[in-house]
């Protein structure tokens, strides 16, 4: 069974993810499937547009297979393990030039890579079953695939203060940060699906009738006092500014904090506020940067397995905090 289902239908080119078991994270080969699949489609005049989508409504994607590289590490197979990442990164760039509408029917969990396959591309559309998060740190990791671009151009901080902490958001709060560019629920998924396909209106007709575009929501506002003290220069300081006002939120975010790589703190604060002056190409390259010198840490190999392998949400972190 391919990991990644393609097919033409009507005058739309149809990706579907295919991993179910892993919530759809991407392997290499996912990679080069999707990449193949965009050249087919560029060539085919026949086709106006690309949907990407999940053939399990439990996720859209979950990330990169972080188990695997973990296994590259151990096994001392570096260029091996930055090939994925390197493939991956020029993935997400040729996403972001695409010639054609590339669209992301967004279902159920979307995170690190899944954030990297769908944000940089035209649309946007997430059901209210759609989580969006970048828990990269709680791995001793950072968030990568463009997301030092996306992430330093949301509004109140709230770019650091996800890539720092991990937290996850949906609905409005996701909308209103820039992460999804429509909201539709669930059920209207295979309607647009068949509109997007075999319709004869343009695409932002077709949107404009099956979803809805609100904007900047008052929720959006509520997490400006989440965010607050994510504005501070230096880690330090912004843990003093948490530690000092105690609100539910801040504690939330301070656990976080603490539960998190030291080193992937200081990585991720640094990529993301130099990101805002960087085209998405010099923020990709930054990262690959970062990627080599986190596969050669510790803190990455015990993250992951404190996580993902054993499960233990115990890690040993090699790096020191504040």
């Amino acid at each position: 069974m391919s990991q990644v289902n393609v097919k033409k239908q009507g005058r739309a080119g149809i990706i579907s993810l295919n991993r179910p078991e892993a919530m759809n994270a991407l392997t290499l080969e996912m990679i080069r499937l999707i990449d193949n699949a965009l050249t087919q489609f560029q060539d085919d005049p026949d086709i106006f547009c690309v949907i990407l989508t999940s053939c399990t409504e439990r996720a859209f994607c979950a990330g990169g297979d972080m188990r695997r590289v973990r296994e590259l590490v151990l096994a001392g197979a570096f260029e091996e393990a930055e090939q994925f990442f390197k493939e991956e990164y020029a993935l997400i760039e040729r996403i972001s030039e695409y010639s054609k509408p590339y669209i992301s029917l967004i279902d159920g969990v979307c995170m690190g890579g899944g954030m990297g396959l769908s944000v940089h591309g035209s649309y946007r559309i997430a059901t209210e079953r759609a989580l969006f998060a970048r828990p990269e740190t709680m791995i001793g990791f950072f968030p990568d695939v463009g997301g030092s671009h996306f992430l330093s151009r949301m509004p109140n901080q709230s770019g650091i203060w996800m890539g720092l902490t991990g937290a996850s958001v949906r609905g409005v709060d996701a909308h209103g940060l820039g992460i999804s560019t429509h909201l539709t629920v669930a059920e209207s998924l295979p309607r647009l699906l068949e509109e997007l396909s075999y319709g004869v209106r343009d695409i932002e007709n077709i949107l404009s009738e099956l979803c809805a575009t609100l904007g900047y929501q008052p929720s959006v506002l509520m997490l400006s006092d989440t965010t607050m003290c994510f504005d501070q220069p230096t880690l330090c300081t912004i843990f003093d500014c948490l530690e000092r006002y105690q609100t539910r939120p801040k504690e939330r975010a301070l656990s976080a904090l603490k539960q998190a790589s030291p080193r992937s703190l200081q990585e991720t604060l640094t990529l993301v506020r130099n990101g805002r002056e960087r085209s998405l190409s010099e923020c990709l390259e930054h990262e690959f940067e970062a990627m080599q010198r986190a596969l050669r840490h510790p803190d990455l190999v015990e993250g992951i397995r404190a996580v993902l392998v054993d499960k233990d949400h115990s890690p040993s972190w090699h790096s020191r905090g504040k």
